[in-house]
């Protein structure tokens, strides 16, 4: 018998989604989906370019104008492209070399050893928010935390005889929708803040935007995310997932001497690895800073950290794999990582296509006239005050829904937008707030984003069946939820008059 899920249809907000879950499930599959995405993006941008429809980038007053890919030129490059687009593709590399180390720590029996002793000794009502807060925290890896944690999620839930759907859901929610809050600061933050300052210099050409320009603001974030998704997952999501049934139902085994000794030496191992990577990063000229600043944000050790976290899962993954005996030879080693890369077939398939959507869609110009176009839309609204912002915001989200990286849509709006606010006295980093807290929230919601696929992928290992439409259908309350929780909270402080970080008011 396949796993099944038997999905609890009463309620309004369950038939609302069930709904939206089913007219998405009506579309292709995610590979035919993206092939599609291509071709309309192709005639799209045809038209476009007949139309002779332009904008003018505010940042460099240059205009832009949509280019056709149906030209002698635009065809050419659309063959000669295809495997660059596809080598270059961002999440690739991340995935693959992420999963290199995950699937021998999976191969060896680490992560069953060890999920098994997190569910023996963990409270069974806080694994939720500790998956939400996880994948909060797993911002700071980057976009290794949408490899590792996402179907990390769904392992613990299924651990706990909970739906890993609905694990999956959290994490993913964390790591994506809650994308703009943490504990410290991230490679974001000093990314955000310099085209803030930039920005902001049109107007102070002595205005200084700090990295840590929304630290507290950040910090409150995330212990509200962490609360609204613990609820949703709870109240929402899991209720309407019903039960799953896997293969074969058995109780959870106590763990054996061997496999308890491999975890106490994994451990070890794992300590010792950190400690190598602190001597390389505490020390005010250490290697894995940046060679001339000694900065750590920006570093290599953030350039590095799919490495670095791939190794955490490969070297105590050998060291569990030879105490546990589970491990003979180096044959056993070079399996393990062949069948965590025959795993990520369908992904490597489906990567290749979103690579040349994502590449047609940058090469037309599509993208940034949208976003363009957008922001423009906001000033003509009239609004002020808070009703400005929140419209902002709204905006902010909307176009994320098509133009996805934080810093290149921050690049085309920080210019038109910081300098507008600054003129009614509102400061830029109360800007970049704003601008943060839309670019999050719809993240969880657009197949654009380039590891909805991936997502989808892990999630079709618990349901054969999972489509776009029910993954959209599942983290559309965490969307919403993520939006409105945040906008109370952003329209609190505004209020109050907080400051948003360390020196960093409101008003200028």
């Amino acid at each position: 018998m396949e796993p099944s899920t038997q999905k609890k249809q009463s309620g309004w907000l369950s038939k609302s989604l069930t709904f939206i879950e089913k007219v998405g499930n009506k579309l292709p599959d995610p590979l035919t989906l993206f092939f599609c995405l291509s071709v309309a993006v192709i005639l799209v941008s045809a038209i476009a370019a007949t139309l002779n429809t332009s904008v003018v980038h505010p940042g460099t007053n240059k205009t832009i104008s949509a280019v056709s890919l149906l030209t002698p030129d635009g065809i050419r490059k659309i063959f000669t492209s295809a495997v660059k687009n596809f080598a270059e593709f961002p999440p690739l590399g991340t995935v693959l070399v992420a999963m290199l180390g995950v699937g021998v720590a999976e191969s060896t029996g680490l992560l069953s050893a060890a999920l098994r002793e997190l569910v023996l000794i963990s409270p069974a009502k806080l694994i939720c928010p500790f998956v939400v807060l996880a994948g909060i925290i797993a911002n700071l890896a980057a976009d290794a935390g949408y490899v590792v944690l996402v179907p990390l999620g769904a392992v613990i839930f299924l651990a706990f005889k909970r739906h890993p759907l609905a694990g999956l859901a959290a994490a993913f929610a964390g790591v994506s929708g809650g994308f703009s809050a943490n504990l410290v600061i991230s490679s974001l933050d000093p990314l955000l803040s310099g085209l803030s300052q930039s920005a902001a210099q049109l107007i102070n050409p002595k205005y200084e935007v700090n990295a840590t320009a929304n630290y507290y603001f950040m910090v409150v974030s995330t212990f509200l995310i962490t609360l609204i998704g613990w609820f949703i997952t709870e109240k929402i999501i899991e209720p309407r997932l019903g039960i799953y049934q896997e293969n074969e139902s058995s109780p959870m085994e106590q763990l054996t001497a061997k496999e308890r000794k491999g975890l106490r030496w994994a451990g070890y191992s794992l300590l010792a690895f950190a400690a190598l990577i602190l001597v390389m990063v505490v020390p005010p000229q250490g290697i894995l800073r940046d060679p001339e600043k000694f900065t750590i944000i920006p570093s290599p050790l953030i350039e590095g950290i799919v490495l670095i976290i791939a190794l955490a899962f490969f070297i105590p993954g050998i060291v569990y794999g030879k105490v546990a005996g589970t491990i003979k030879n180096d044959k056993d080693v070079a399996k393990a990582l062949g069948d965590s890369m025959a795993s990520m077939g369908y992904y490597i398939a489906l990567a290749f296509m979103a690579a040349q959507f994502i590449a047609y869609f940058s090469w037309s110009n599509l993208g940034v006239i949208l976003a363009v176009n957008g922001a423009n839309l906001i000033k003509a609204t009239g609004f002020t005050g808070l009703p400005l912002l929140l419209t902002f915001i709204l905006v902010s989200a909307f176009i994320n829904l098509f133009l996805g990286s934080a810093s290149a849509k921050w690049a085309i709006m920080a210019p038109i937008f910081v300098p507008m606010f600054m003129l009614i006295s509102y400061s830029p980093e109360l800007v970049q707030t704003a601008y943060r807290i839309g670019d999050s929230t719809t993240n969880i919601i657009t197949p654009l984003m380039p590891y909805f696929p991936i997502v989808v992928a892990f999630g079709q290992k618990y349901d054969k069946n999972l489509g776009i439409g029910t993954l959209i259908s599942l983290m559309l309350p965490y969307s919403i939820g993520f939006f409105l929780a945040w906008v109370i909270l952003f329209s609190i402080w505004f209020f109050l008059g907080l400051p948003l970080g360390p020196g960093a008011l409101m008003k200028i």
